[in-house]
């Protein structure tokens, strides 16, 4: 015991140097020791940490070595959010991405997309007003970026000004830094992103101009006025701009098209000086962009269609049971650590029973891996050839891990068995009260930085966390106790706790993890019960009848979205908690950003299918002219639009019934002046 209490001393007395290196070296940008000191100090404490486990309990080294600096930037809100891409893993999904398209646009020729490789680096956007950068921002998290300018400009590719532009011009590109120059700056970071992201986030922005930085551009955010036709209309501008734009962008229609693209560059991947990990295919037509739209989370005229993932072979020691946050059972194959794609893994997802007996994966198998989307490890195939003779099929048990049965349910969408089964149990059973946990201090949900999975794991194993309501009731004089916890990390946690406090009703709505209610549902349901008052009343048997049956009206909460929240909410169990967790909150009302139009504060819903448009389209359009779009016909509703094919008869019988006023699909062209 005093050998080690030696060396956790050793070890303390290390990290304080290492963060004093690191405060000189990030947040300084003044360097007290050369790198071979900083590096030799690095390799002592890694050493250490390998022999003696129990070290990374006081500090992990991970959270130090090789870390971003720390320096705040103003943060600015993005005129147009940078949203994320929707992920292609197969030909499949490019098919179904084209059909929405076509689908959605009403149209069935071959639509034309642009295409450009999917560079591995950090997003910035760049504004210009009258011909000058203005300033330059960071994705961030897609609504507010950090303003990033005097470190942008550094990069010498990037324009100061442009010749005959709009008056306002966003120009959106990645900055990334080559693999030939990341080979001299591979000892202090950990990837070429990861050097770029640290590099553009430098206080003094001398010091980011030493890093070897690289631009290219691929798009705009705002623009005034709009001159561009299309994509590749765009990219040629920038290029005359002077912008980098990359040689392999390129125009197609046909999906064998699309596919030869793919193969050719995935074959040319290891030869590019840039990491790429797919392609980004985009509707080249500007106005098909207009018309498409986005999610509140990605663009439906664009998606990132990755490549295959790097693939390695490993043996299966054992298959465990996982239980997740909504009651879903997963099978997770404990492998030999093996390196895929740069990361080392030991633990490979199965997916369900139903892929366990497909695939016949059985303990003791020979398996290949690889990382889906090169990010979740799962097991491929299995190598048959090297099956012991003695190994035995898995049999998928048909319980929780806290004992209860599980069922696989029936889809209300395809009245098929579910291929995942379930615990129904909600918080009643810990292991899925436990993941609830770690949904809700998410980044999406109450985003309490500081309280991570493993954090939870840890506070739950200790009782200090056992339901959402705990998390604001904690006591810091037993978590100053703990190995690894001073005084700033206290303080930290409990500031991001009370910072989480004021939270707004559609985030706490998704935050509470219903089953099938994501962020788009949980909007919709905000949207509907405006307060927490009135969502308080789910609580009320009584009430939430009357509550689920107005429901049935919303347009995008169906029959499987009513019936899991009836469950939810019908659990003791659940509703004690979640009214608990209310208790402590300050939950703000939902302000839905409703426009203002020809069809402010009515009531529309659509039947039958449209010559011009499709009813996706006639939908978005509506509610760009202030309307709100109903799910069935009631006597709130103050238009039904009536397609001229297909439309159903039993709905505008209601509505004649009900004395609505019924719209012809010429009606609502001509209103719209379509």
């Amino acid at each position: 015991m005093k050998n080690q209490e030696k060396i956790k001393n050793l070890y303390k007395e290390k990290i304080k140097k290492l963060l004093k290196f690191n405060n000189a070296y990030f947040e300084k940008d003044s360097p007290i020791v050369s790198d071979s000191v900083f590096d030799k100090l690095k390799e002592e404490l890694i050493e250490l940490a390998a022999k003696n486990p129990y070290l990374k309990k006081i500090e992990n080294l991970d959270n130090l070595i090789g870390s971003k600096p720390s320096a705040k930037f103003e943060k600015i809100k993005h005129v147009k959010p940078m949203l994320s891409l929707g992920n292609a893993f197969q030909i499949k999904d490019m098919l179904d991405f084209k059909k929405k398209i076509n689908n959605f646009l009403n149209i069935s020729s071959e639509i034309e997309l642009s295409s450009e490789p999917k560079i591995d680096g950090i997003s910035a956007s760049l504004r210009y007003e009258n011909g000058k950068l203005v300033y330059g921002l960071s994705r961030g998290d897609g609504i507010f970026g950090e303003n990033i300018t005097e470190n942008l400009m550094t990069i010498k590719e990037i324009p100061r000004s442009l010749k005959n532009p709009p008056r306002i011009i966003e120009i959106r590109g990645e900055v990334y830094i080559g693999k030939k120059d990341f080979e001299k700056l591979k000892d202090k970071f950990a990837n070429p992103r990861n050097a770029a992201g640290g590099s553009l986030r430098q206080k003094d922005s001398a010091q980011t101009s030493k890093i070897p930085l690289k631009f290219f551009a691929y798009g705009i955010g705002e623009i005034s006025p709009q001159i561009f036709k299309n994509q590749t209309d765009l990219l040629n501008q920038l290029k005359s701009w002077g912008f980098p734009v990359n040689f392999y962008c390129k125009k197609m229609k046909s999906i064998d098209a699309v596919e030869k693209n793919h193969s050719d560059l995935e074959s040319l991947r290891s030869t590019l000086n840039y990491d790429v990990d797919g392609i980004v295919y985009k509707v080249n037509n500007f106005d098909f962009q207009e018309r498409l739209g986005s999610t509140s989370n990605s663009p439906r005229w664009a998606i990132a269609y990755k490549f295959s993932s790097v693939k390695a072979s490993s043996k299966i020691n054992n298959i465990v049971i996982q239980v997740g946050r909504t009651g879903a059972i997963t099978p997770v194959a404990k492998i030999n650590p093996v390196t895929v794609g740069g990361v080392v893994v030991s633990n490979a997802t199965l997916h369900n029973e139903d892929e366990i007996n497909r695939k016949d994966i059985r303990v003791g198998d020979t398996v290949t891996i690889q990382r889906a989307g090169d990010v979740i490890p799962q097991v491929v195939s299995v190598d048959i050839s090297k099956r012991n003779k003695t190994s035995k099929k898995f049999i998928f048990p048909n319980k929780c891990l806290c004992g209860f049965t599980t069922k696989k349910e029936i889809s209300m969408t395809t009245k098929k068995i579910d291929s995942v089964r379930r615990c129904t149990r909600g918080y009643e059973c810990n292991y899925t009260a436990k993941e609830k946990l770690k949904h809700i201090v998410s980044k999406d949900a109450f985003d309490i930085e500081g309280l991570g999975k493993k954090v939870i794991d840890n506070f739950w194993k200790l009782k200090f966390i056992k339901e959402p309501g705990d998390i604001f009731n904690l006591s810091y004089k037993k978590i100053e106790k703990l190995e690894g916890w001073g005084e700033l990390s206290i303080k930290n946690l409990k500031n991001a706790i009370n910072k989480s406090k004021n939270i707004v009703l559609d985030r706490f709505i998704y935050s509470i993890g219903i089953r099938h209610i994501g962020q788009e549902n949980a909007k919709i349901l905000a949207n509907f019960f405006k307060n927490s008052q009135n969502f308080s009343e789910l609580f009320i048997s009584n009430k939430r009848k009357d509550i689920l049956k107005n429901l049935e009206e919303l347009d995008g909460i169906g029959e499987t979205q009513i019936r899991s929240i009836e469950d939810f909410f019908s659990n003791k169990k659940n509703s004690e908690i979640i009214q608990s967790l209310m208790s402590f909150l300050n939950i703000k009302n939902y302000q839905k950003n409703i426009k203002t139009g020809k069809l402010s504060n009515k009531n529309i819903m659509f039947t039958g299918g449209f010559k011009k448009m499709s009813r996706s389209e006639a939908k978005a359009l509506a509610e760009e002219n202030g309307a709100k779009i109903l799910g069935t016909v009631s006597r709130k509703l103050d238009y039904l639009v009536i397609g001229n094919s297909k439309p159903t008869k039993k709905k505008i019988t209601k509505a004649r019934e009900l004395k609505i006023d019924l719209m012809t699909e010429e009606s609502w062209y001509n209103l719209l002046n379509r």
